[in-house]
């Protein structure tokens, strides 16, 4: 049996070995980490109920829809506003800034990060952390076990790049986000209701695949 003396030593260096383990690997501003993750998380929330509120005015059979169809519908407003969000993010940080530029002075682009784009990463891992928490809160109604292990495999990349700073060009995946809103609202959500605005729905249907 270890003394009490012999177990603080020995918690005491497992918590160096952490503190020293995180300052080599960590190098996002702590404060922007928080900030981020907590504001996209209470985001999601907030799109959520306002989705509660205006899809009934935009969509006639909005409130005629099972409760399940309508979680499924509010949940996917809020994936449609993280998706243009991410979609927008990336493509100001590809073409508009000069964080991924080929100066070669800046080194390799796979080791860039900014501000801005860690805390684009932290508004996906706080989405990533509303969505899977909705999916096992209602499981299985919005996903089986497959959107579970995607929410969380996707969830650790994110986190990997926003914590380290590394492989972060990897995750403007503007393109994919854009369609993913396209096959969302196309082929799923606008079946379910019957759009109240016959041009909003075939303007949002026409322009998306052009992106």
């Amino acid at each position: 049996m270890l003394s009490s003396e012999g177990t603080n030593m020995v918690f005491k260096s497992y918590q160096s070995q952490v503190e020293m383990l995180l300052q080599n690997c960590v190098h996002a501003d702590p404060f922007i980490l928080c900030t981020s993750v907590i504001s996209s998380i209470f985001a999601c929330k907030m799109i959520y109920d306002l989705s509660q509120l205006i899809s009934p005015v935009y969509f006639k059979s909005y409130s005629s829809l099972a409760k399940s169809k309508q979680i499924e519908w509010n949940n996917r407003v809020i994936s449609t506003f993280h998706a243009v969000f991410i979609a927008t993010m990336s493509l100001y940080l590809t073409l508009c800034s000069d964080l991924y530029s080929d100066d070669q002075l800046r080194g390799p682009i796979t080791l860039r990060s900014s501000k801005l784009s860690t805390s684009a990463l932290g508004v996906s891992v706080g989405y990533f952390i509303t969505d899977l928490s909705m999916i096992l809160w209602f499981y299985p109604s919005l996903g089986g076990m497959e959107y579970v292990i995607h929410h969380l495999l996707s969830m650790t990349g994110v986190t990997y790049a926003m914590l380290t700073g590394e492989a972060q060009v990897s995750r403007r995946d503007w393109n994919e986000e854009v369609h993913s809103i396209y096959y969302q609202w196309s082929c799923n959500v606008l079946s379910m209701a019957s759009c109240k605005n016959t041009t909003v729905c075939l303007f949002v249907l026409s322009r998306l695949p052009a992106l």
